[in-house]
């Protein structure tokens, strides 16, 4: 569709979402869910993109389900999880098949604000993935979140009381927990997928060093990351899975090795090589390079001198 024809809306409560999707109005001012088989939300007319100011956690089972994130599409046929934090944006094709399937839960900030799940939340890096970095669950992962659904469902709908709230931030905070589980599985069953990955990432890696080109500042996770067609969350979690560091640990590694082949093999100095490596200040390398060998830049350059003697 053309853009003239697409629309955007801003979601910054949940009678908001309600009313975008023309849901039933929510019966609980901070949080609501969704059972897809029992209602069906109404897609909008036209092309529309969603500004969430809310969590949003769904999971959609057997629908030809489209999703926009930034300039790409993604259709699902399996059942998957999708995770949206708040500031995020989401478009939805008019066209798109309806899930028949699963649920979907929203919550704001405010609902958990004062709960431990409000600090740890942010450890979830799933929050950042891609849509096409969803996570596909098995039919026994799939039967663990449905009754994680089902006690979340069965407390939306009873009388709120003073207990309703530590209830279903305790079956959120335990969604959560599974969600980190699985998505561990996923990286191991897709191993064999990933190990051509870990390499490319390696190369590029080689490639940003060794290639001649002039870059200013150092290299950057998200560099690598959009030329693997991947967030910088999910890359990250993936080269932890497959060889226990992280991509800013891989890159930081590079760093000291190339610094260590030129205190080698040159006469630059130490602030040379630091603003070689794109450091903006030579205390910077100084300081990597001391927590990462325990010696400083002089020091490793006096060992290999002494050591040529």
């Amino acid at each position: 569709m053309s853009t003239e024809e697409s629309i955007l809306i801003r979601v910054n409560s949940i009678a908001d979402y309600h009313e975008a999707l023309q849901l039933p109005k929510p019966q609980h001012p901070l949080f609501s869910i969704t059972d897809f088989s029992e209602n069906k939300h109404i897609h909008p007319a036209v092309e529309t993109t969603f500004q969430l100011n809310l969590y949003c956690i769904s999971i959609k089972e057997d629908a030809q389900c489209v999703l926009g994130y930034g300039p790409h599409q993604y259709d699902f046929r399996e059942g998957l999880m999708t995770f949206f934090k708040p500031g995020q944006t989401i478009s939805v094709d008019p066209d798109t098949a309806h899930a028949e399937v699963g649920y979907s839960l929203v919550f704001h900030p405010d609902f958990i604000r004062t709960y431990d799940l409000a600090n740890k939340i942010g450890s979830y890096s799933f929050f950042d993935y891609e849509v096409n970095e969803a996570l596909f669950l098995s039919d026994r992962e799939k039967e663990q979140i449905r009754n994680i659904g089902k006690g979340l469902l069965s407390e939306y709908k009873s009388a709120i009381d003073n207990y309703s709230q530590d209830a279903i931030v305790s079956f959120i905070d335990l969604l959560l927990v599974y969600s980190q589980r699985f998505y561990n599985r996923q990286f191991i069953t897709r191993k064999v997928h990933n190990v051509p990955l870990v390499s490319r990432f390696e190369q590029l890696l080689d490639q940003y060093f060794n290639d001649g080109t002039e870059r200013s500042g150092l290299p950057q996770v998200g560099y690598f990351a959009d030329r693997l067609n991947m967030s910088k969350n999910y890359l990250s979690d993936l080269l932890r899975s497959q060889t226990g560091e992280s991509a800013q640990n891989h890159i930081q590694h590079k760093l000291i090795e190339k610094a260590k082949d030129l205190l080698s093999r040159s006469e630059l100095s130490v602030a040379e090589i630091a603003y070689q490596l794109g450091f903006e200040q030579p205390q910077s390398l100084n300081r990597l390079f001391k927590k990462k060998t325990e010696i400083s830049p002089l020091e490793f350059r006096r060992k290999m001198s002494f050591n040529k003697l």
